[in-house]
């Protein structure tokens, strides 16, 4: 194994103990102008998220209104009533953003995509990048605001939902996460940076509570502005089999 990820990976709990986890859930708050160009700026600034760290299946409650709840796999999308009523399906979703710019609304459907990937992409992180899809090599390091921070590049097969083939992830010298880089597909635009802080233990695990994503420019420099999107977590759970 790159000696980079088992840094990063024993940094934010092991992989131990990521392999006794059944669930994780969280309290998320989820704003920034993406949301507002899409049609649905307050959609996610207060919810839970529950998830399988082991496949790829989220869901969001609330969603959107209260009484909603998000259902997400990469094959088939949802959105239920809290007793389990089907609102609105959507097999093959990732197809449905095809042609999409940055400002293309979406409707429920593509929202729980994007927001379900992402978050499902981001609580696994880094122990995702030990999926036999994907593939990682170190890159040289990398200066920013006084730091040097270690870089893996990842690059993802078929068969996980993320933002897209190639991913750069930025660790620091005690191996924890602190930025990560991408060029979501489903967006149409331009690649940004997603930067983490606030690494908290729960339950055994180390999760980043603080995100903020700008966009990035072609030399890997970013910009302040706009900020694209913000995630904080304010408590995370974790139930072990």
């Amino acid at each position: 194994m790159n000696d980079l990820l088992q840094l990063a990976m024993n940094a934010h709990g092991g992989m131990t103990r990521w392999r006794q986890l059944s669930e994780i859930s969280a309290h998320v708050s989820i704003s920034g102008a993406l949301w507002g160009w899409k049609g649905h700026p307050q959609a996610l600034a207060d919810t839970h998220v529950t998830l399988d760290p082991h496949r790829q299946r989220i869901s969001y409650h609330p969603f959107i209104t209260d009484g909603q709840r998000s259902v997400f796999t990469p094959q088939y999308n949802a959105i239920e009533t809290r007793d389990g009523r089907v609102l609105a399906e959507r097999t093959d979703p990732r197809a449905a953003f095809a042609g999409h710019t940055p400002t293309s609304p979406w409707d429920e459907l593509h929202l729980a995509y994007f927001s379900g990937y992402s978050m499902w992409n981001y609580l696994t992180l880094p122990f995702l990048l030990t999926h036999p899809s994907v593939q990682v090599r170190e890159l040289d390091p990398w200066s920013e605001d006084g730091q040097t921070w270690r870089r893996l590049e990842a690059t993802f097969g078929d068969g996980l939902a993320t933002h897209n083939r190639v991913q750069t992830y930025y660790f620091d010298h005690a191996g924890l996460l602190r930025r990560h880089d991408y060029n979501p597909d489903v967006l149409g635009g331009g690649p940004a940076a997603n930067y983490s802080d606030g690494h908290k233990t729960f339950g055994g695990i180390v999760f980043p509570t603080r995100r903020r994503v700008v966009p990035c420019n072609p030399d890997g420099t970013t910009l302040p502005e706009p900020l694209l999107v913000t995630i904080d977590l304010h408590d995370v759970a974790v139930r072990a089999s």
